[in-house]
């Protein structure tokens, strides 16, 4: 148990007794075991976090550092700038259930891009980043670098050029505070966020060259190395929603294990999911965690957590349980 508990963490003692929130106060008391006695832990992050402002408490978990590599979606890597630099023009629309076709096509007629009861604002927030990130591009292509998509944003935020457009208090970007320690990344299936579909454009006008970007096979060759630098004293696995942002780096250690024949690789010390998928026939992301074990990715003894829940809700009372607040 924590000591010198505040709030959030007493209430989660007192209450969270049963069912989905017993599991939720047990994968938070586990996550807490893995920093206690030195393992790494890796964040996966799918699902539209950065929209719901997982900033907020998200940062701070990075900035003590209670996460050690991050493997997130394209979309929740540039989400998170987009609220930096946009967030005013944000547009929320808590009746999203009733709005029939027509109200759709109004809303991208005004350039807003619904996600749930949530509007991001395409001019302010898309195009506004556009110009300054495509600079970054043509200026690494001419000194012919070739740097990972989450690199590139690190160097937009840290280079201070979108400060003239902040609207909300810089702490509150986990993507901020993830470029001021140069945190390792992973950001399989980039190319299907905005960022990486305007990449894409700039390719295809023959503006830019793809190769100028890392692929998603050296963001695997990356993260095996990484692994195995790493692991000598375990790596957890803390997913948040399915896809794949977990999917893809949770292979690692099968592929390290079964493809190199690095036989001495050690599974994941401690694996949790949340997930809104409850387990059903062929769903991978509905996957009771025991199902990994007969592919290589988790031992008999790593422990294991399932919350069927809303991440948005779930993920920020962990974090608060870590953070002792």
């Amino acid at each position: 148990m924590n000591t010198n508990q505040k709030p959030i963490s007493e209430f989660l003692e007192k209450h969270f007794l049963h069912f989905n929130a017993a599991s939720l106060l047990d994968a938070a008391k586990g996550y807490e075991d893995q920093l206690n006695k030195g393992a790494k832990m890796l964040v996966s992050m799918a699902g539209a976090m950065s929209t719901a402002e997982i900033g907020k408490i998200f940062a701070e978990v990075i900035r003590r550092d209670m996460v050690h590599i991050i493997s997130c979606t394209g979309a929740n890597l540039e989400e998170d700038i987009m609220n930096l630099v946009a967030h005013s023009h944000y547009k929320r629309i808590p009746n999203y259930r009733d709005l029939t076709p027509t109200d759709e096509w109004e809303l991208l007629l005004k350039g807003l891009n619904r996600v749930t009861d949530t509007c991001i604002p395409e001019e302010e927030a898309f195009r506004k980043l556009q110009k300054h990130i495509y600079k970054i591009w043509k200026d690494a292509e001419e000194n012919e670098e070739r740097l990972f998509p989450h690199d590139f944003m690190y160097r937009l935020l840290l280079s201070g050029v979108l400060e003239q457009y902040y609207e909300i208090d810089v702490k509150n970007s986990w993507m901020y505070a993830a470029a001021q320690k140069n945190l390792p990344m992973v950001v399989p299936g980039w190319e299907d966020s905005t960022m990486g579909n305007i990449f894409a454009s700039y390719v295809i006008k023959g503006e830019l060259k793809a190769s100028t970007m890392k692929s998603g096979i050296e963001y695997m060759t990356y993260l095996a190395n990484w692994y195995q630098t790493n692991s000598d004293d375990g790596i957890g696995f803390f997913q948040i929603g399915g896809g794949i942002a977990g999917d893809f780096p949770i292979c690692v250690v099968p592929m390290l294990y079964q493809d190199l024949e690095q036989t001495e690789t050690p599974f994941w010390s401690y694996f949790c999911q949340i997930s809104d998928s409850t387990t059903s026939y062929g769903s991978y992301s509905g996957a009771v965690p025991n199902e990994k074990i007969t592919w290589g990715k988790l031992d008999i003894d790593t422990p294991k957590f399932i919350i069927e829940s809303d991440a948005t809700i779930v993920a920020p009372l962990i974090f608060a349980y870590l953070l002792n607040m």
